[in-house]
């Protein structure tokens, strides 16, 4: 039996069970774009003769983050967009995610640049990774990749940062930081204000689960890698991952609810924590909380 879209009388390629609705290909589209045309107004305006970097690593996410700014913002003459990558140094796996990104810029006309871990930081994630077992390589990516996208976005001019982080990102790290009991991050992860030495982020994406991001990507043909980080695996989040699908199966709009109850609480906590002090990074410069960065700390610089 063909189940129809609810919209219209076409067959359905999907089934909301959050919103009880079953979309056709034409309708999810629309609706996955209404809602990060919404999550844009709302949060992070575009301004004429904007420069958006978006961070391009050539899984389902940042492709799908970069092709629907494309989409949205491509003939505007006054904006530029502008994709990064970074070659972590990943044997088996960021070759070909690096190629799929390639693809995509070339599909949609966009400026591509590419930085490596070897060439900014003088080491790769294998080597991280073999160094250090106990401590575990995720820590060290996470910094490192925001250190030079970063740098690269400051040094091309954009106003803006766009990456890829879906809903399921988005209720899974508000869960993390309230077990950890972390209240200056989670206050980090409301829409950002701008700060000098720091380009603005941008999370279009937020509203939108994992798997509707993922047929997204599918329904555009778009070329993305779907293969997984071999390092990947912050334990406690992966527990926090299984217990969100688990809720999230018996109690639909369970992280659609956790994201809106952050974005009324974040106000209020940001009143009670100030933003940390901005400083220079004594060694490399770059904008940080102390007088040495993250990044130099992990490289062994301090």
């Amino acid at each position: 039996m063909t189940i129809k879209c609810k919209k219209c009388n076409s067959e359905a390629i999907i089934f909301q069970k959050y919103s009880g609705m079953h979309l056709c290909k034409k309708h999810f589209v629309e609706d996955v774009e209404r809602k990060i045309k919404l999550t844009i107004r709302k949060s992070y305006s575009i301004r004429k003769n904007d420069v958006i970097a978006v961070a391009l690593s050539g899984g389902k996410d940042s492709s799908a983050a970069l092709y629907i700014m494309h989409k949205i913002l491509g003939e505007r003459p006054d904006i530029e967009l502008v994709a990064i990558s970074v070659d972590e140094g990943i044997h088996g796996y960021r070759p070909q995610s690096l190629e799929a990104a390639k693809k995509l810029t070339e599909q949609l006309g966009v400026r591509h640049i590419i930085k490596s871990f070897k060439e900014e930081h003088g080491t790769t994630m294998d080597e991280i990774a073999l160094q250090e077992r106990e401590k575990g390589a995720c820590s060290y990516c996470g910094v490192l990749r925001k250190n030079i996208l970063n740098r690269v976005a400051l040094d091309i001019g954009a106003t803006k940062l766009v990456t890829g982080h879906n809903l399921d990102d988005e209720a899974q790290t508000i869960l993390l930081n309230h077990f950890r009991g972390d209240m200056e991050r989670m206050v980090r992860l409301a829409p950002p204000a701008a700060v000098e030495g720091l380009v603005l982020r941008a999370k279009p994406l937020r509203n939108i689960p994992e798997k509707e991001v993922a047929l997204y990507a599918l329904v555009n043909d778009l070329p993305v890698d779907f293969s997984e980080c071999p390092y990947v695996g912050e334990a406690m989040r992966k527990e926090i991952r299984e217990m969100l699908n688990d809720f999230e199966a018996k109690h639909p709009g369970t992280r659609h609810s956790l994201l809106r109850g952050f974005d009324k609480l974040v106000g209020a906590l940001a009143k009670e924590l100030p933003p940390a002090k901005i400083e220079k990074c004594r060694i490399c410069g770059e904008t940080c909380t102390e007088d040495v960065c993250q990044a130099c700390k992990l490289l062994g610089r301090a």
